[in-house]
């Protein structure tokens, strides 16, 4: 099997390095993450300038293809020019943070399992929950364990997008997984407001998380419950039941009659 890994917190982040690790033993891994850090950039791609793009190596070790560029970027360029033929999995991880709920919309690490999937090809992204010292090499294991699962009991005629999520608490006991719908849940608008040393106004967003809903367990909730999360996503946004709807308002370019 050849597999594609990258990631969003660059190329020499552990996460990235224990899931290479973890993948060897399901196929032969090409990396090809971005060459800094690109938390937030969510589905960007590079096209108004060159993408650069060197072999990266830790002392003796090569890590592989640091892009100068996005997510996107990398699963991209690697397809067309670095993988030795088509990959049959594409892996985006793992994350150092949550990927749940509307933060899939922003998160690079979800973008690059979802350029994957554009191609026809399964694709995971894989985040564990923030933690000053994560365990990443046993988030690998579990993580590639269920992509394992995945790979064997999907249709093979289709090119699945997932999301995982791993909260610390499974991490150590008894892990269980639950396949929930992404939370819909929004972040609230919270910024702290400071002056600079020069007197200009400026703002940190707080980050506050969205509250859990009662109701349909999605990943939020599931998360807080300390289950780890598998959430199959789709690419086509369209809303199919209200084109329905639109249909019949007999739109036209004319300007709509004054009352």
């Amino acid at each position: 099997m050849q597999i594609l890994l990258t990631n969003d917190d660059g190329i020499y982040a552990p996460g990235l390095a224990a899931m290479e690790r973890e993948l060897g033993r399901l196929g032969d891994v090409t990396v090809v993450a971005p060459a800094v850090e690109q938390s937030g950039v969510g589905h960007s791609i590079t096209f108004l300038s060159p993408l650069m793009a060197a072999e990266a190596f830790d002392g003796d070790r090569r890590r592989g293809w640091a892009v100068e560029g996005s997510p996107a970027d990398c699963v991209k360029l690697a397809i067309g020019r670095f993988c030795p033929r088509r990959p049959d999995l594409i892996v985006s991880g793992i994350n150092g943070g949550f990927n749940i709920g509307i933060n899939v919309l922003y998160s690079g690490t979800v973008a690059g399992a979802t350029e994957g999937a554009l191609f026809g090809i399964p694709s995971v992204a894989v985040s564990l929950e923030y933690d000053e010292r994560p365990k990443f090499d046993r988030a690998a294991t579990l993580a590639v364990n269920l992509i394992e699962q995945i790979l064997e009991q999907q249709d093979p005629r289709s090119a699945p997008l997932y999301n995982m999520n791993i909260p610390t608490p499974a991490l150590t006991g008894s892990a269980e997984v639950r396949v929930v719908p992404m939370a819909t849940a929004r972040w609230p608008a919270d910024f702290d407001e400071r002056i600079d040393p020069k007197g200009r106004r400026y703002y940190w967003a707080m980050g506050t998380p969205p509250t859990a809903s009662a109701g349909e367990l999605t990943d939020l909730e599931a998360i807080e419950q300390g289950f780890v999360t598998l959430t199959s996503l789709r690419i086509d946004r369209t809303e199919h039941a209200m084109l329905e709807t639109i249909k019949n308002w007999k739109l036209s370019l004319e300007a709509a009659p004054r009352s």
